[in-house]
């Protein structure tokens, strides 16, 4: 089989491994830089957004210090604002006073970073952390990126995507708290979404887990009529996509309206 050649590599940030696999042909002199330039952003992203560091903006955020007028910074939290307007406030960045964007910013941080790629002249990538992951381009020459979805609960695959531009952000790994109520959901196993922009396929996946599966299923339908699509596992493992998800994997099953 043919193959591209290209570079991987793994590094730790934001507390987890993250993989960066490019696969266009581009000479070491230039691919070395550029890989240096990736984690160096998602290092940088990390730094400034991170609700445990004391000295990340956000750490000073919440304990009334002065920030810096960052333009990302304000990027990421008038997107937040928008997208808990936009879910009724299932997916919210402040909650009792305390401003936490990690339900978006490791998906908007990584589809930043395929867009730098492409525009780089890196077009045929991979980038995965967690159960977030962004793939452009080919995986080989004429062949799409396979992605397997994994349960986050159980570390099994439950779903292989085919794409070759496309982000998936899966949500249940680590508790997910209702903002409306301030407990814990505990109705689903996981859901996935898939979409153009990672960071809203995350944000999404993170407001449908809070919903609690009647509000989910019908947020998913309604989500299904633009490019995101969903699947939810449920607490005893029933599988329910919305229609437009088994384009990119094959599979017959169909999420009720």
């Amino acid at each position: 089989m043919t193959i591209f050649p290209g570079s991987a590599r793994v590094e730790m940030v934001m507390g987890m491994p993250v993989s960066v696999d490019i696969r266009t042909a581009l000479p070491a002199r230039e691919m070395t830089p550029l890989l240096d330039d990736a984690f160096s952003w998602l290092r940088w992203v990390d730094d400034t957004f991170s609700p445990v560091r004391e000295d990340s903006q956000i750490g000073r955020l919440n304990r009334g210090q002065t920030i810096k007028q960052i333009p990302e910074f304000i990027e990421v939290l008038h997107r937040c604002d928008e997208i808990s307007q936009a879910t009724d406030g299932y997916f919210e960045a402040r909650i009792n006073g305390v401003t936490d964007p990690s339900g978006y910013i490791k998906g908007w941080a990584l589809e930043r970073l395929s867009r730098a790629l492409v525009n780089a002249g890196a077009g045929d990538h991979r980038i995965s952390a967690g159960e977030d992951i962004r793939v452009r381009g080919s995986a080989a020459p004429g062949k799409r990126w396979r992605v397997g979805i994994r349960d986050p609960r159980k570390d099994v695959i439950r779903k292989v995507v085919f794409a070759h531009d496309l982000g998936i952000a899966t949500s249940g790994g680590a508790p997910i708290v209702n903002p409306h109520t301030g407990a814990v959901e505990e109705g689903f196993g996981s859901v996935t979404v898939i979409g153009p922009d990672l960071g809203m396929a995350d944000a999404y996946a993170t407001a449908i887990y809070a919903m609690g599966p009647m509000l989910a299923r019908r947020f998913a339908a309604d989500l299904a009529a633009g490019p995101y699509q969903t699947m939810i596992i449920t607490r005893d493992g029933q599988e329910i996509s919305t229609p437009g998800f088994t384009e990119y994997s094959g599979t017959e099953a169909r999420l009720a309206g």
